[in-house]
């Protein structure tokens, strides 16, 4: 069963920005905590932020002040706002569920096949 399936990926310059959405399924929506994480080809994944059931918001270091995480019920869809954007921001960003924001953060998942949105900032 498909979860997840993001989109609003793509080049941009150094100090740009971009929207990210997560189309997730009502079940996951109603019942999980929701983050965003990132991958670079021979690293890692990074977690990136979290949103939990209670709207509760947390974030990296590495993003803090620059992306913010919300969700909207309505149409089941988790975004990441990405502002000033720079080129080590370049990874595929994808989208997971979690018990709590904790654990995400602690052990972030690797995507599965096919999964995320690539972003590239590059001038």
């Amino acid at each position: 069963e498909v979860q997840f399936v993001e989109s609003g990926g793509g080049m941009v310059q150094p100090g740009g920005s971009l929207k990210l959405s997560c189309t997730v399924s009502e079940f996951t929506f109603g019942a999980f905590v929701l983050n965003w994480v990132r991958q670079v080809p021979g690293k890692g994944p990074e977690w990136l932020a979290g949103i939990n059931l209670g709207d509760f918001t947390s974030y990296a270091d590495s993003v803090r002040g620059r992306f913010f995480i919300s969700k909207d019920k309505s149409r089941q869809t988790l975004y990441l706002e990405m502002n000033n954007l720079k080129p080590d921001d370049t990874a595929l960003y994808y989208c997971t569920r979690s018990s709590s924001i904790a654990t995400a953060r602690a052990r972030p998942p690797e995507p599965v096949a096919g999964q995320g949105t690539q972003v590239t900032v590059s001038s």
